[in-house]
């Protein structure tokens, strides 16, 4: 078991660079920022922790900023994003804060994403409540193209680009660890779709990870033996407390659960059963194949 500490790093609490120094010190695998951009006074959405919303939600740093203080004054601890609101997020501009973090880190980033909760925030960035799980599959998978090629183009419905060119390219092949945050099933089953790890929270009703069949979290951070899916980063649960009362109410039998973690339950593709994960969830935009990513920007 590796482990890793979160922290909302805040203009009074201990600086990210000295935190993430003091963490690798004491032998933690990686140090986890979450982020949000601000939360309105008006809002409605309650927050799935409790009645009250911490103040650090509204005084947080920037996530990749705060990595990017840690990761020059560190050597190994990985630094991650816990979570990253990519729904808030402009594409191209994401996808080049990562690859410059992972470049100043030297293959250090886990990218930890989810589709948030706060619908008052996402509206003041222009995103749909009802369509942000779409709107993530499609900003990942835009992302990735830009990561992976030399001259990308996406067309969604939701993103689009025509062919650009963006570098640096990460360091960690073909990119990062995407790691999804997320409940279970359709955080799971996301997971599966289109990342390299999942990332449940725990300690909202009982321990998340308690109520899966034994298989479940190994063959949902892998997703099957496709090509970047590494089991280092499989399961990753977040503020995580057992209770020996959190049980689900129904639980379906290991074999159905076990192939449907494997993107193979009724012939399902992994890509299909991301979809499945929520009914606003539908298809996304599709790839615009181009040249593969050479090994400089002048190749």
């Amino acid at each position: 078991m590796k482990i890793g500490i979160t922290m909302f790093s805040t203009d009074y609490a201990i600086p990210p660079h000295e935190l993430a120094i003091e963490a690798e010190s004491r032998g933690f695998e990686s140090l986890w920022f979450p982020e949000h951009s601000h939360i309105p006074t008006s809002r409605t959405s309650p927050w799935p922790g409790g009645p009250v919303l911490p103040k650090w939600y509204y005084d947080t740093y920037d996530p990749f900023v705060a990595m990017g203080a840690a990761a020059v004054v560190t050597k190994t601890i990985k630094l991650g994003t816990g979570v990253c609101l990519v729904v808030q997020r402009d594409p191209i501009h994401t996808a080049k804060e990562v690859s410059t973090v992972d470049r100043l880190s030297n293959g250090r980033l886990l990218f930890g994403i989810g589709g948030g909760w706060n619908a008052e925030e996402m509206a003041d960035h222009g995103t749909a409540f009802a369509s942000r799980f779409k709107l993530m599959r499609e900003r990942i998978e835009a992302m990735k193209e830009i990561w992976a090629r030399s001259k990308p183009k996406y067309l969604g419905e939701l993103v689009k680009f025509d062919e650009m060119m963006q570098w640096p390219k990460p360091v960690q092949k073909p990119h990062p660890p995407i790691v999804v945050g997320g409940g279970f099933p359709h955080g799971a089953r996301r997971a599966i779709a289109y990342g390299n790890g999942w990332m449940p929270i725990g300690g909202r009703g009982g321990d998340t990870l308690a109520m899966l069949p034994p298989a479940l979290p190994r063959d949902a951070g892998s997703g099957g033996p496709r090509p970047g899916r590494g089991a280092d980063h499989a399961v990753r649960r977040r503020h995580g407390r057992r209770s020996a009362e959190a049980r689900p109410r129904r639980r379906r039998r290991p074999g159905r659960v076990r192939r449907a973690a494997r993107g193979q339950g009724q012939g399902a593709s992994p890509a299909r059963q991301g979809r499945r994960a929520d009914a606003r969830d539908v298809t996304a935009g599709s790839v615009i194949p181009g040249p593969p990513a050479p090994g400089s920007p002048t190749g």
